[in-house]
Parts: C-alpha cells; structure tokens; sequence
C-alpha cells in the first residue's frame, strides 16, 4: 500500500453497551459475559479489517453502576480466548497501573502477544474513582497527578522488562543441550519513587517486539504522559474543531519529547448510528433516549463524580456549583460536564439526561458517516477512529456499510498488511536497548 497515510479503526467490544442499551429488544442481555458474544463482535471487526478490538475495564462498582460495568469479563481473560479465534486484528485492553504490579503486567500482555502473534496492546489507565482503593487492601487512592507520576514509572519498568530478553537469545540446540545465551539474559535491576523491580521477565520478547502502549487521558497529566510513552492516545472530542486542538497538541508534545509524531497515533471515540436516510436514523438514536430514565440518568452523571448522590437537588434548578469535586477523578469529563452547565445555563435534569444519552454526531446515512470520518482524518483531527454504536446493530451496519465506501475513496485498506499489530498501525518495532555493539567486539584490545 506505500507509503500514503491509511485511515484506522479500532472497535469497542462493549456487551450490552453504554446505559439502558440492554433494555432493547434487540440487545442480548446478557452480552456482557457472552464468549460467543463478543467472538462475533471481533470476527466482524477482522472481517472489516479494523485494526484492533479493545475491551474497557474499571476497578470499583456500586449498585447505581452502569449495567455492563456490574458483570462484565476482565480484559487478560477474554483477550486471550479472542487471541485463539483471529488471525490479524490487534487485541487491546486496559489495565490500571494504580492498583496492579509491574511484572505482573509486563508478563500478562507479553503472554497475550506470544498467543496472538504479536497483537497485543495495553492501553494504560490510572483508575479515577477512589473506591477501587477498597477493593485493594483500603489504601489511600493516589491523587491525579501522583497517578500519572506513578504511571509514568510503571510504564517505564514495563517496557524495561519486555527487553529482558535479545531477540535470538533462546539458542534451543538438542545437540549441544544448550538452551539459551546466558550473555542475551538481562536484569532490570529497577529502584525508583514507586517500585522496585529486579527482573528479568520469564519471558521473551514478542513477534512485534512489545506490545503497543495506549493511553487514555485527556488531562494535561494525560497528555504529558502520553507524549512521554504512547503509541496510540484514545480521546473523546465532541467536535471537529476541539478534535483538531488535541491532535495539534499532544503531537506538538510528543515532537518536544524528542519522539517521533507519526508513530503516535490518535484516535477519537466515536458512537455511530447508520440508517438508508437521516430521519431513520435519528428516529433509533430516539428510541435509545426513551429507554433512559431520569433516575438511571443521575446515577450516571454521579459516577464521574465519585458516585456523588445528585438527588439532593432539584432537578430543574441550575446544575449544582461542586467546585473542584471530581477534580480527582474523570477530571477532564467532569471539568466539561460543569463548563458545559454553567455556559449554557442547564439543570440538573438537563446535564443529567445530556450525560447518560449524549447525542452522537456520527449519525445519518453511510455516505454521510464516511464524509465526517474522511473530514476529520484529512483535515488533522484524527489518525483513526474507536467506532461503537448505541444500538445492537450499529456495529454491524459500519462494517457492511461504510467500510466498503471508506475502500472505495482509497483512504481505507482492503486487506491487511502485516499479521501484527505495529505492522497494521505503522508504528516501528523498538529497539531492544540491550542489543547493543559492545566497543570490545569491534575496537582491538
């Protein structure tokens, strides 16, 4: 395909989906914990040539949590089995480096890679509610920017980790009864603020090197960390124009920290519904909004705010002035959610009802679906896209519907490039900082 810039898709594999989506009547109610479920979801995603399916995950729930949240597949598990039943498509899931262990996780996604072939990814999260801190020995939960100190370093000793191993240091010789190359083994030997980590990781490096970073985070701590150490960034921009600041913003950082900005890639969330004509679309995204009750849609709205308890007020007063509250947790939601308010005047029911059932841009007929993907892409808003959907068949329908018109502009692959996930992206292969030229084996002692 050259060397001409290709559009990407990544799909969400959500189970019964954001909010009251389950209650449809076309929604398997149980989806969230469906292997068959979810092998479908990702079998199509391949057969539309997306280049990964990522799986979300969170640490703490409470009886007001959204349903998918209450009963859903941890990302390591389900990625493994998805692993066996694909050939191409990246697996991406998310794992929280607040409340886990380096090698632990090092170890996890590098196993996924030698399962998959080297189409692993994680995608780092720094677990915004306090609550998790319960379900983790009662801890006191990091404040956002020690999250992302910590995340910074852990990212760090991971990646030192995968490079335990030179890649041709497993010599595996019947004959000789040798194994490895003792010279290719190579300790960690990690001290630093937050851990401590000897190594080496009892495994090899994948296929692809190592497994792609992706960073989820909008925060300027989000950004920053993002620059540092990502391959891929997941956003969620309500517009064209702030997609386009973002995207300016955070390669404008990655080039600062002496990276190269073409290797990072950014990809916007988007949540798609597709009809033959712009009213059947929008008479389904109505169907979804009547199934939210006010009641759901408050429960909601609390979670970004550590599950604040929002019927206190009256709902068709001003939105509540909280200050910083939810500063320390989903801080750039919850900073939008309150400037949204306050510059438009909203209630409490409104902001409620806008957050549980927000309305998506990506709405109308395929051709109009694929002119905004091409817009964005074309215009710097976005590398590629996360495509999800609020109906049961959404995802489906951009597979069968779009994708053939994305092909036929030139802007999206018709088949696979490489059988790995950095091969399909684009992104390099790192170099193993171990494998280096020793002076002694080139300079006459």
């Amino acid at each position: 395909m050259g060397n001409k810039r290709y559009l990407k898709l990544g799909a969400i594999l959500h189970g019964i989906g954001p909010g009251s989506l389950w209650r449809h009547p076309e929604m398997q109610a149980d989806a969230s914990v469906s292997l068959p479920f979810y092998k479908q979801q990702a079998q199509k995603a391949e057969e539309g040539k997306f280049d990964f399916v990522f799986v979300a995950d969170g640490l703490y729930i409470n009886e007001k949590s959204t349903p998918h949240f209450l009963n859903r597949f941890e990302p390591i598990t389900i990625l493994s089995a998805l692993g066996a039943v694909t050939s191409n498509i990246g697996l991406i899931g998310t794992l929280s480096t607040s409340y886990s262990e380096p090698f632990t996780v090092a170890r996890q996604f590098s196993s996924i890679d030698h399962i998959s072939g080297g189409r692993a990814g994680w995608n780092v999260v720094t677990s915004p509610l306090e609550g998790s801190a319960l379900n983790f020995g009662g801890k006191e939960h990091p404040t956002h920017p020690n999250r992302y100190k910590i995340a910074e370093e852990y990212i760090e000793v991971a990646k030192g980790l995968w490079d335990s191993w030179e890649d041709d240091a497993f010599v595996r010789d019947k004959e000789s009864g040798v194994f490895f190359n003792p010279q290719k083994l190579h300790q960690l030997n990690h001290k630093g603020e937050f851990f401590s980590v000897q190594g080496p990781l009892n495994i090899a490096r994948s296929k692809q090197g190592q497994p792609v970073v992706f960073q989820a985070g909008s925060s300027d701590s989000g950004r920053s960390l993002a620059a540092k150490t990502a391959d891929a960034v997941f956003t969620g921009p309500e517009s064209i124009d702030e997609a386009k600041l973002f995207y300016s913003d955070v390669k404008s950082r990655i080039k600062n920290n002496g990276r190269n900005p073409e290797h990072t890639l950014i990809f916007p969330g988007i949540s798609v519904i597709i009809a033959q004509t712009q009213e059947e679309a929008e008479q389904k995204q109505n169907e979804i909004i009547n199934l939210v009750t006010i009641e759901y849609a408050l429960d909601h709205l609390g979670r970004f705010f550590e599950h604040h308890d929002f019927t206190q007020y009256s709902l068709d007063e001003a939105f509540p002035d909280l200050g910083d509250f939810g500063s320390n947790s989903f801080r750039s939601t919850t900073d939008r959610i309150k400037l949204r308010a306050k510059e438009n005047n909203l209630t409490l029911r409104q902001v409620a009802l806008q957050a549980a059932t927000p309305r998506t841009a990506f709405i109308g007929t395929p051709e109009r679906i694929a002119d905004i993907l091409q817009q964005w892409f074309e215009e710097g808003a976005a590398d590629g896209f996360i495509v999800g959907s609020p109906i049961p068949e959404g995802f489906n329908d951009f597979v069968e519907l779009v994708v053939p018109i994305l092909q036929q502009r030139g802007i999206y692959r018709t088949e696979y490039e490489s059988n790995t996930l950095r091969g399909n992206l684009g992104i390099p292969i790192p170099t193993n900082r171990n494998t280096v030229i020793k002076l002694a084996d080139v300079i006459p002692t």
